[in-house]
């Protein structure tokens, strides 16, 4: 059986030329199964074969990686380990896949970055004039928070869409879903300024026009939160989408059921939701230790 240095380069050939992956996609995985073919090299020396590796020399190798090693990387790592090994499968040079043994691990949860209300409302309150476009600015900030929306689902808004007596919007959200979501007072005042001086409030017309007087675009939303992030300097940048975030965070510290947060989201699955449970909690445990007498006992003790 052919050396597994061999095999592997064998499989790097494959990819190129049969699956025609990207060559961003094949460098990948030639440094993956590079990394990984030094490790069994120094375990096996380098006459080693796929057919002499089994699913506890996989193991020993993850577990070093988990030392230094993020564990989307690692789970990176071990699906190219376990596609050169499904190759040499339906080659025939293999009888059994020892990767297919190994559960890949599950990724880090990052937990989304949100502002406190005293950072909220110093952003809110940063576009100062009453020129058209602060007005408009504030008008988006204030959207955004209130009502938790997606950047893509804001600038796609047309001025039909928002019932300002009602004091709700409808938004088409990712499949084509839509939903009607509620918009706070604020936001609300702020969208009626900002209209006010529109010249051309037909329903069917863009919500947030540029300076060019075209609907507002994504990249224009994420440079008007970064302009108004600068002028407080009271927080590090942020994106568009931390004010959804937020949102989310402000309305479950408040008490708001996680299903109905999962509604305003427009959230497929509530899986996506409860990642900002693990906020509340956070919050709920700093609360306590400040709060609750036993916590600065134990503390004392």
């Amino acid at each position: 059986m052919e050396p597994l240095a061999q095999q592997i380069q064998g499989f790097s050939g494959y990819l190129e030329t049969e699956r025609n992956v990207s060559p961003h996609t094949l460098a990948a995985y030639r440094s993956d199964l590079k990394q990984w073919l030094a490790f069994v090299h120094a375990e096996k020396g380098e006459g080693v074969s796929a057919g002499d590796i089994d699913h506890l020399l996989l193991r020993r190798y993850l577990a070093g990686l988990s030392k230094t090693t993020k564990k989307s990387s690692i789970g990176r790592k071990l699906a190219a380990i376990r596609s050169f090994f499904r190759f040499l499968l339906r080659r025939g040079t293999i009888t059994k896949n020892p990767a297919e043994l190994i559960a890949t691990p599950k990724k880090e949860q990052r937990l989304p970055f949100h502002l406190d209300i005293d950072q909220i409302t110093s952003l809110m309150e940063a576009p100062e004039d009453e020129q058209q476009y602060a007005l408009r600015d504030r008008a988006i900030l204030e959207l955004l928070y209130s009502s938790g929306l997606r950047v893509s689902e804001l600038t796609s808004l047309n001025i039909g869409e928002i019932d300002l007596s009602g004091g709700m919007v409808r938004v088409m959200g990712k499949g084509g879903k839509e939903r009607i979501v509620p918009v706070g007072s604020r936001a609300l005042e702020a969208l009626q300024a900002y209209l006010e001086l529109r010249t051309d409030a037909a329903p069917g017309s863009a919500l947030f026009l540029n300076t060019h007087a075209e609907r507002i675009n994504r990249r224009s939303v994420a440079r008007i939160v970064d302009a108004h992030v600068l002028r407080i300097a009271a927080f590090k940048r942020i994106s568009p989408h931390t004010l959804r975030h937020t949102f989310a965070t402000h309305l479950l510290e408040g008490g708001a059921d996680l299903r109905a947060i999962q509604e305003l989201l427009g959230h497929a699955s509530l899986s996506t939701t409860q990642k900002y449970t693990h906020v509340g909690i956070d919050r709920l445990m700093e609360v306590y230790d400040k709060a609750h007498p036993k916590a600065h006992a134990k503390q004392e003790g």
